[in-house]
């Protein structure tokens, strides 16, 4: 994200490169800089005449060099954008001669997305000598809360640690999506709010009650009754709630109880840290290892490969989804 901003700033200060190479696995990125530069590089009546958008499945290297040859018309600069760039990586290399003398007056912008060139070829190092180079890489789940956090105080908003939990719960990574749905909150929440659970499940539709978060709260609170709920509500909608996510969720929550155990420093502090959880739901993890010591922590990590096994079918005898849960909880509560 520092890197972006570093980007924008510099073309706010008329530091603006003649390519820009926006590529990688984190699409969210790349859309957000190649919106920016169609929108701000030329003035809207300059556009007309001076800026071009090609899509890669439709045109070719040649062609794309050929536009960027152009001379602008009343403009000091013109751009040339090349949408869903990733088409023409068999023959991306064929932009290594204009790369190496590109035309100082035009900005040529590769959206390059869910691929990257190769550092060591000398495409990719003349198109860093000569312009900008981004690699927009997928963040971690355990990174998207803070991410989360800055954009939302950027337009004017916070959010409460469970909210943000709901978000990751369902959305994981995926920042374009994550980005829509605070785009639909911002229509229907005044600026200055605090988004809260309750709002997510009203506007988007992601239960606050029925969900991964709150079947590991359950569990590691040893709420039976409440953890069989949440599983069988689970059952009666496999759709939305995959088996394989769940048993992810769980493994990577008692994953967490084993490395906690083990921990010297168990003050909240470095249970976050080390964690890499939000400072709010430490109690939670503090009450879980009360709960489940370490030898139980490490015989419910086995049940859940176990189980992970069994839900792709091998050696399951055909257990709905439901049986699974319920041999899975009986596992951890006794």
């Amino acid at each position: 994200m520092d890197e972006v901003l570093k980007i924008i700033n510099d073309i706010k200060a008329g530091i603006i490169k003649p390519i820009y190479f926006l590529m990688g696995d984190e699409p969210y990125y790349i859309d957000k800089l190649t919106e920016y530069i169609e929108n701000n590089i030329l003035l809207e009546e300059e556009k007309g005449f001076n800026q071009m958008v090609m899509y890669g499945r439709d045109t070719t290297i040649e062609e794309v060099v050929g536009a960027a040859k152009r001379f602008p018309m009343m403009a000091e600069r013109q751009v040339v954008i090349v949408k869903e760039a990733q088409e023409l990586s068999r023959t991306i290399d064929k932009l290594e001669l204009y790369a190496e003398s590109p035309q100082p007056t035009t900005v040529l912008v590769f959206a390059y997305k869910y691929k990257t060139l190769d550092k060591r070829k000398k495409i990719t190092k003349v198109l860093e000598k000569n312009g900008v180079v981004f690699e927009s890489k997928k963040m971690y789940e355990n990174q998207v809360g803070t991410w989360l956090q800055r954009v939302l105080q950027g337009k004017g908003y916070s959010i409460e640690p469970k909210a943000i939990a709901m978000f990751v719960e369902f959305l994981g990574n995926d920042l374009t999506r994550i980005s829509k749905e605070i785009e639909k909150l911002q229509i229907i929440l005044p600026k200055g709010s605090s988004i809260t659970p309750k709002d997510i499940e009203v506007n988007i539709g992601f239960s606050k009650d029925y969900n991964n978060f709150e079947l590991r709260k359950a569990i590691g609170e040893r709420n039976v009754a409440r953890a069989y709920k949440i599983a069988m509500h689970f059952a009666q909608n496999p759709k939305d709630n995959p088996l394989v996510v769940t048993t992810a969720t769980l493994y990577s929550f008692f994953s967490q109880l084993l490395q906690f155990h083990g921990l010297k420093d168990k003050s909240s502090a470095n249970v976050a840290k080390v964690l890499k959880i939000n400072p709010y739901f430490v109690k939670e993890y503090e009450l879980a290892v009360k709960n489940y010591p370490m030898k139980k922590v490490s015989q419910i990590i086995a049940s859940l490969r176990q189980l992970d096994v069994k839900s792709k079918g091998v050696g399951a005898n055909n257990l709905s989804q439901a049986d699974l849960l319920k041999e899975l909880l009986a596992q951890i509560f006794n």
